[in-house]
């Protein structure tokens, strides 16, 4: 006699698959690319905020701007090296210079991160000095990222360079972005979430008790709804259930016959006959 292994056989596979989901899980929540930045003061506040920020990461962001015959073009890059100078979060590129030297206006391993609720502002500190400007001090950048549903990641703005002060200067930039977003609470009452469920469970019921009663058991036709037997069943009790509460007939049986009452009849007396016989 032959043992048929086939539940052996899914069994293996459904196991295979959830080990396989529970590696894929792992292997995207060990990805965190925000570590490589070096916070100017660590702290769980601000490396919390830039785990918001983790989609952004591993992508160059650039921006022109243009101011007479200057003509410059930035790069930033979250957590990276921007434009692939190592160290550098935003550089700074002359765009007329025949040899371009890329300036670091900020560093990655000196950041500061500030967040509300449907804002960032991200600080990179620590760039290349001014040559005679901000009393030769080193320029930091400035990133405002800004709540925008409608774009995972928009185009970076130069707002401006304040470098007329004699100590802070900065450079500030704007960058829209649906990643600073707040969740959006759910509307849904809980009548609507309990249907919801409901309705998820049948149709994990249907379908894995229709695989089942195909694949292990071997049934065909109505056989593989799960617990056909039982179904039927109920349906033959809720229908008598349904004649019985609905229907309003009578449900005495008639008589036979019209002309017999369906009383019992009286005993009637007995008669005697004794006068009949011979004396």
């Amino acid at each position: 006699m032959k043992v048929s292994n086939r539940p052996t056989r899914v069994a293996f596979l459904v196991w295979t698959l959830a080990v396989k989901l529970v590696l894929c899980g792992i292997g995207v929540s060990a990805s965190n690319n925000t570590k490589n930045c070096r916070l100017y003061s660590e702290s769980k506040s601000e490396r919390k905020v830039l785990s918001r920020l983790e989609p952004l990461t591993n992508k160059n962001i650039t921006a022109e701007t243009k101011n007479g015959k200057e003509s410059y073009t930035y790069v930033f890059q979250l957590c990276g090296d921007a434009g692939g100078v190592q160290g550098a979060g935003l550089i700074q590129v002359d765009s007329k210079s025949e040899t371009p030297k890329p300036t670091i206006i900020g560093s990655y391993n000196a950041t500061q991160a500030i967040g509300g609720s449907d804002w960032i502002m991200l600080i990179y500190r620590n760039g290349d000095k001014y040559d005679g400007h901000c009393s030769k001090e080193n320029r930091k950048a400035i990133v405002m990222i800004s709540c925008n549903r409608k774009t995972e990641m928009g185009p970076l703005e130069v707002i401006l360079e304040d470098r007329d002060r004699k100590e802070d200067c900065f450079y500030l930039f704007e960058l829209d972005s649906s990643v600073v977003c707040p969740v959006l609470q759910s509307h849904l009452s809980i009548g609507s979430i309990i249907l919801i469920i409901g309705f998820c469970l049948l149709a994990v019921y249907l379908i894995g008790g229709f695989l089942y009663q195909r694949l292990v058991v071997g049934a065909k036709g109505m056989e593989q709804f799960p617990n056909y037997a039982f179904w039927v069943e109920v349906g033959n009790l809720t229908a008598d259930g349904c004649d019985f509460v609905c229907r309003s007939r009578n449900r005495d049986e008639p008589p036979r016959y019209r002309g017999v009452s369906t009383e019992p009849l009286e005993d009637e007396p007995e008669e005697r006959d004794d006068h009949l016989l011979p004396m």
